[in-house]
């Protein structure tokens, strides 16, 4: 089975390439099969991770950054691969 795990933040207005440049920074403990880094309007950032896992595994995730780096509290979502 094929888990994504996706992790969104909204960076402080005017501060997006830092949040940018704090998730590409970030090395997960194990390998995902894919890891893909998205950024939207608003300073938002999207990673997504794929990994060869059932649903309900014990898989790493990113952490919550610096709280003056994000406006909010960062948003995560499992899906699993239902193709």
């Amino acid at each position: 089975m094929t888990v994504a795990v996706m992790w969104e933040a909204r960076a402080v207005a005017g501060r997006g390439e830092e949040l940018l440049a704090w998730v590409r920074g970030h090395e997960f403990p194990g390998n995902p099969v894919r890891r893909e880094i998205l950024r939207a309007p608003q300073d938002r950032v999207l990673v997504i991770t794929w990994w060869d896992a059932p649903y309900d595994a014990e898989l790493p995730e990113l952490p919550e950054p610096d709280e003056e780096l994000v406006a909010r509290a960062v948003h995560r979502w499992r899906f699993e691969s239902v193709g």
